[in-house]
């Protein structure tokens, strides 16, 4: 079986949650016999090399179209159907805000789309797209695959609820490493007892009312990420709050080994966000002993259960609510069983590879 993933063209150049899903699902392939390339949307592809193309990301329907109206070739889809609808209806500012009370979630990615065509030449590539916009671009795609990936049956839910799709579909997990964030992490004793919340500093992960939540505690905060390149003032905003807070520290970036030490010497992990579908770092973190405090606002709640702390991210007490309760309450060792038993790239690979060959062998 030969498979070619397609990824979006800023794979390399803006890396995301989705990079490490695509590189980690192929590396695990590969290891149960499965050829993988992969290529970026942008690029030329001889598309009778393959017996499946694998795309991501349904919701930037401008880099799947090109492709899939080029060839016979079947094609899936690992949706990562995401909805930031909410925060970009109550937080954002400015033109964009007014943008959100105006349109609807379809016209405003179909406006990013135009934005990043006119502001960083990325161009339309689709003239489907270009005609019929956003909604029924993913419809379209939907429809036309022989199978969707979504990283949970929430998500699924999602997008049924979004698009009134109704497709085969196979719940693939988002996953840990255990060569990484398994035995053997040796804990930064620099960071006993920490707070960490780790991920791209930007106003969707909601760092700036997470600090304001540890302000006036005994926690000590360490946030491990670097600002997304167009939250740069959101940045600004976090370091300004937390320059007379010395419970508060920032880490711009470390490799996933050196992180792995601060996850086993931490109490807990936060992601406060708007929305997550599950969140990389809280799985890792799990995995090495942290109790966890996540948003319901996504499908945390599939992966988590209870076995995680809950807050809602416009509300400051509840995020210090949850963070004192996971900070004084015992770890809670069902929860790391739990990522290992269920959440590991060999899980994610051999779900991916039963819907490969369901395509492929119907």
């Amino acid at each position: 079986m030969k498979v070619l993933m397609i990824a979006r063209s800023t794979h390399f150049s803006a890396p995301g949650g989705d990079s490490t899903q695509i590189e980690m699902t192929a590396k695990y392939l590969r290891e149960l016999g499965v050829e993988v390339d992969l290529k970026l949307s942008n690029q030329a592809i001889a598309y009778e090399d393959y017996d499946l193309l694998h795309f991501f990301n349904i919701i930037r329907p401008d880099d799947i179209l090109p492709h899939a109206q080029a060839t016979a070739v079947p094609f899936v889809i690992s949706t990562i159907f995401v909805d930031y609808s909410e925060y970009e209806r109550k937080c954002r500012t400015g033109p964009l805000r007014v943008l959100n009370m105006v349109l609807n979630r379809d016209q405003l990615e179909y406006a990013k789309a135009l934005a990043r065509a006119v502001k960083n030449g990325d161009a339309i590539k689709s003239r489907y797209f270009l005609l019929h916009g956003q909604r029924k671009s993913v419809q379209h795609l939907a429809s036309r695959a022989a199978m969707l990936l979504p990283n949970s049956h929430h998500e699924y839910q999602r997008l049924t609820a979004a698009y009134q799709v109704d497709k085969r579909y196979q719940k693939v997990v988002n996953a840990i490493d255990p060569s990484l964030f398994g035995e053997g992490v040796v804990a930064n004793p620099a960071f006993e007892g920490h707070v960490l919340c780790v991920g791209r500093i930007e106003g969707l992960k909601n760092q700036l009312n997470l600090i304001q939540a540890v302000l006036g505690t005994s926690l000590q905060l360490t946030i491990v990420g670097k600002p997304a390149p167009n939250h740069m003032a959101y940045y600004e905003q976090c370091q300004r709050l937390a320059q007379n807070a010395p419970n508060v520290q920032f880490i711009p970036h470390m490799d996933h080994r050196t992180l792995a030490g601060l996850y086993k010497a931490a109490k807990v992990h936060v992601l406060p966000s708007w929305f997550e579908t599950t969140g990389l770092s809280s799985l890792e973190a799990g995995a090495l002993g942290c109790n966890l405090v996540v948003t319901r606002k996504g499908d945390t709640e599939e992966y988590f259960g209870d076995m995680a702390y809950y807050c809602e991210p416009d509300d400051v007490e509840s995020i210090r609510g949850a963070l004192l309760q996971a900070h004084t309450e015992p770890v809670n060792a069902r929860l790391k069983d739990h990522i290992f038993s269920h959440y590991t790239w060999q899980d994610t690979a051999a779900q991916t590879l039963a819907a490969y060959q369901q395509v492929l062998n119907p």
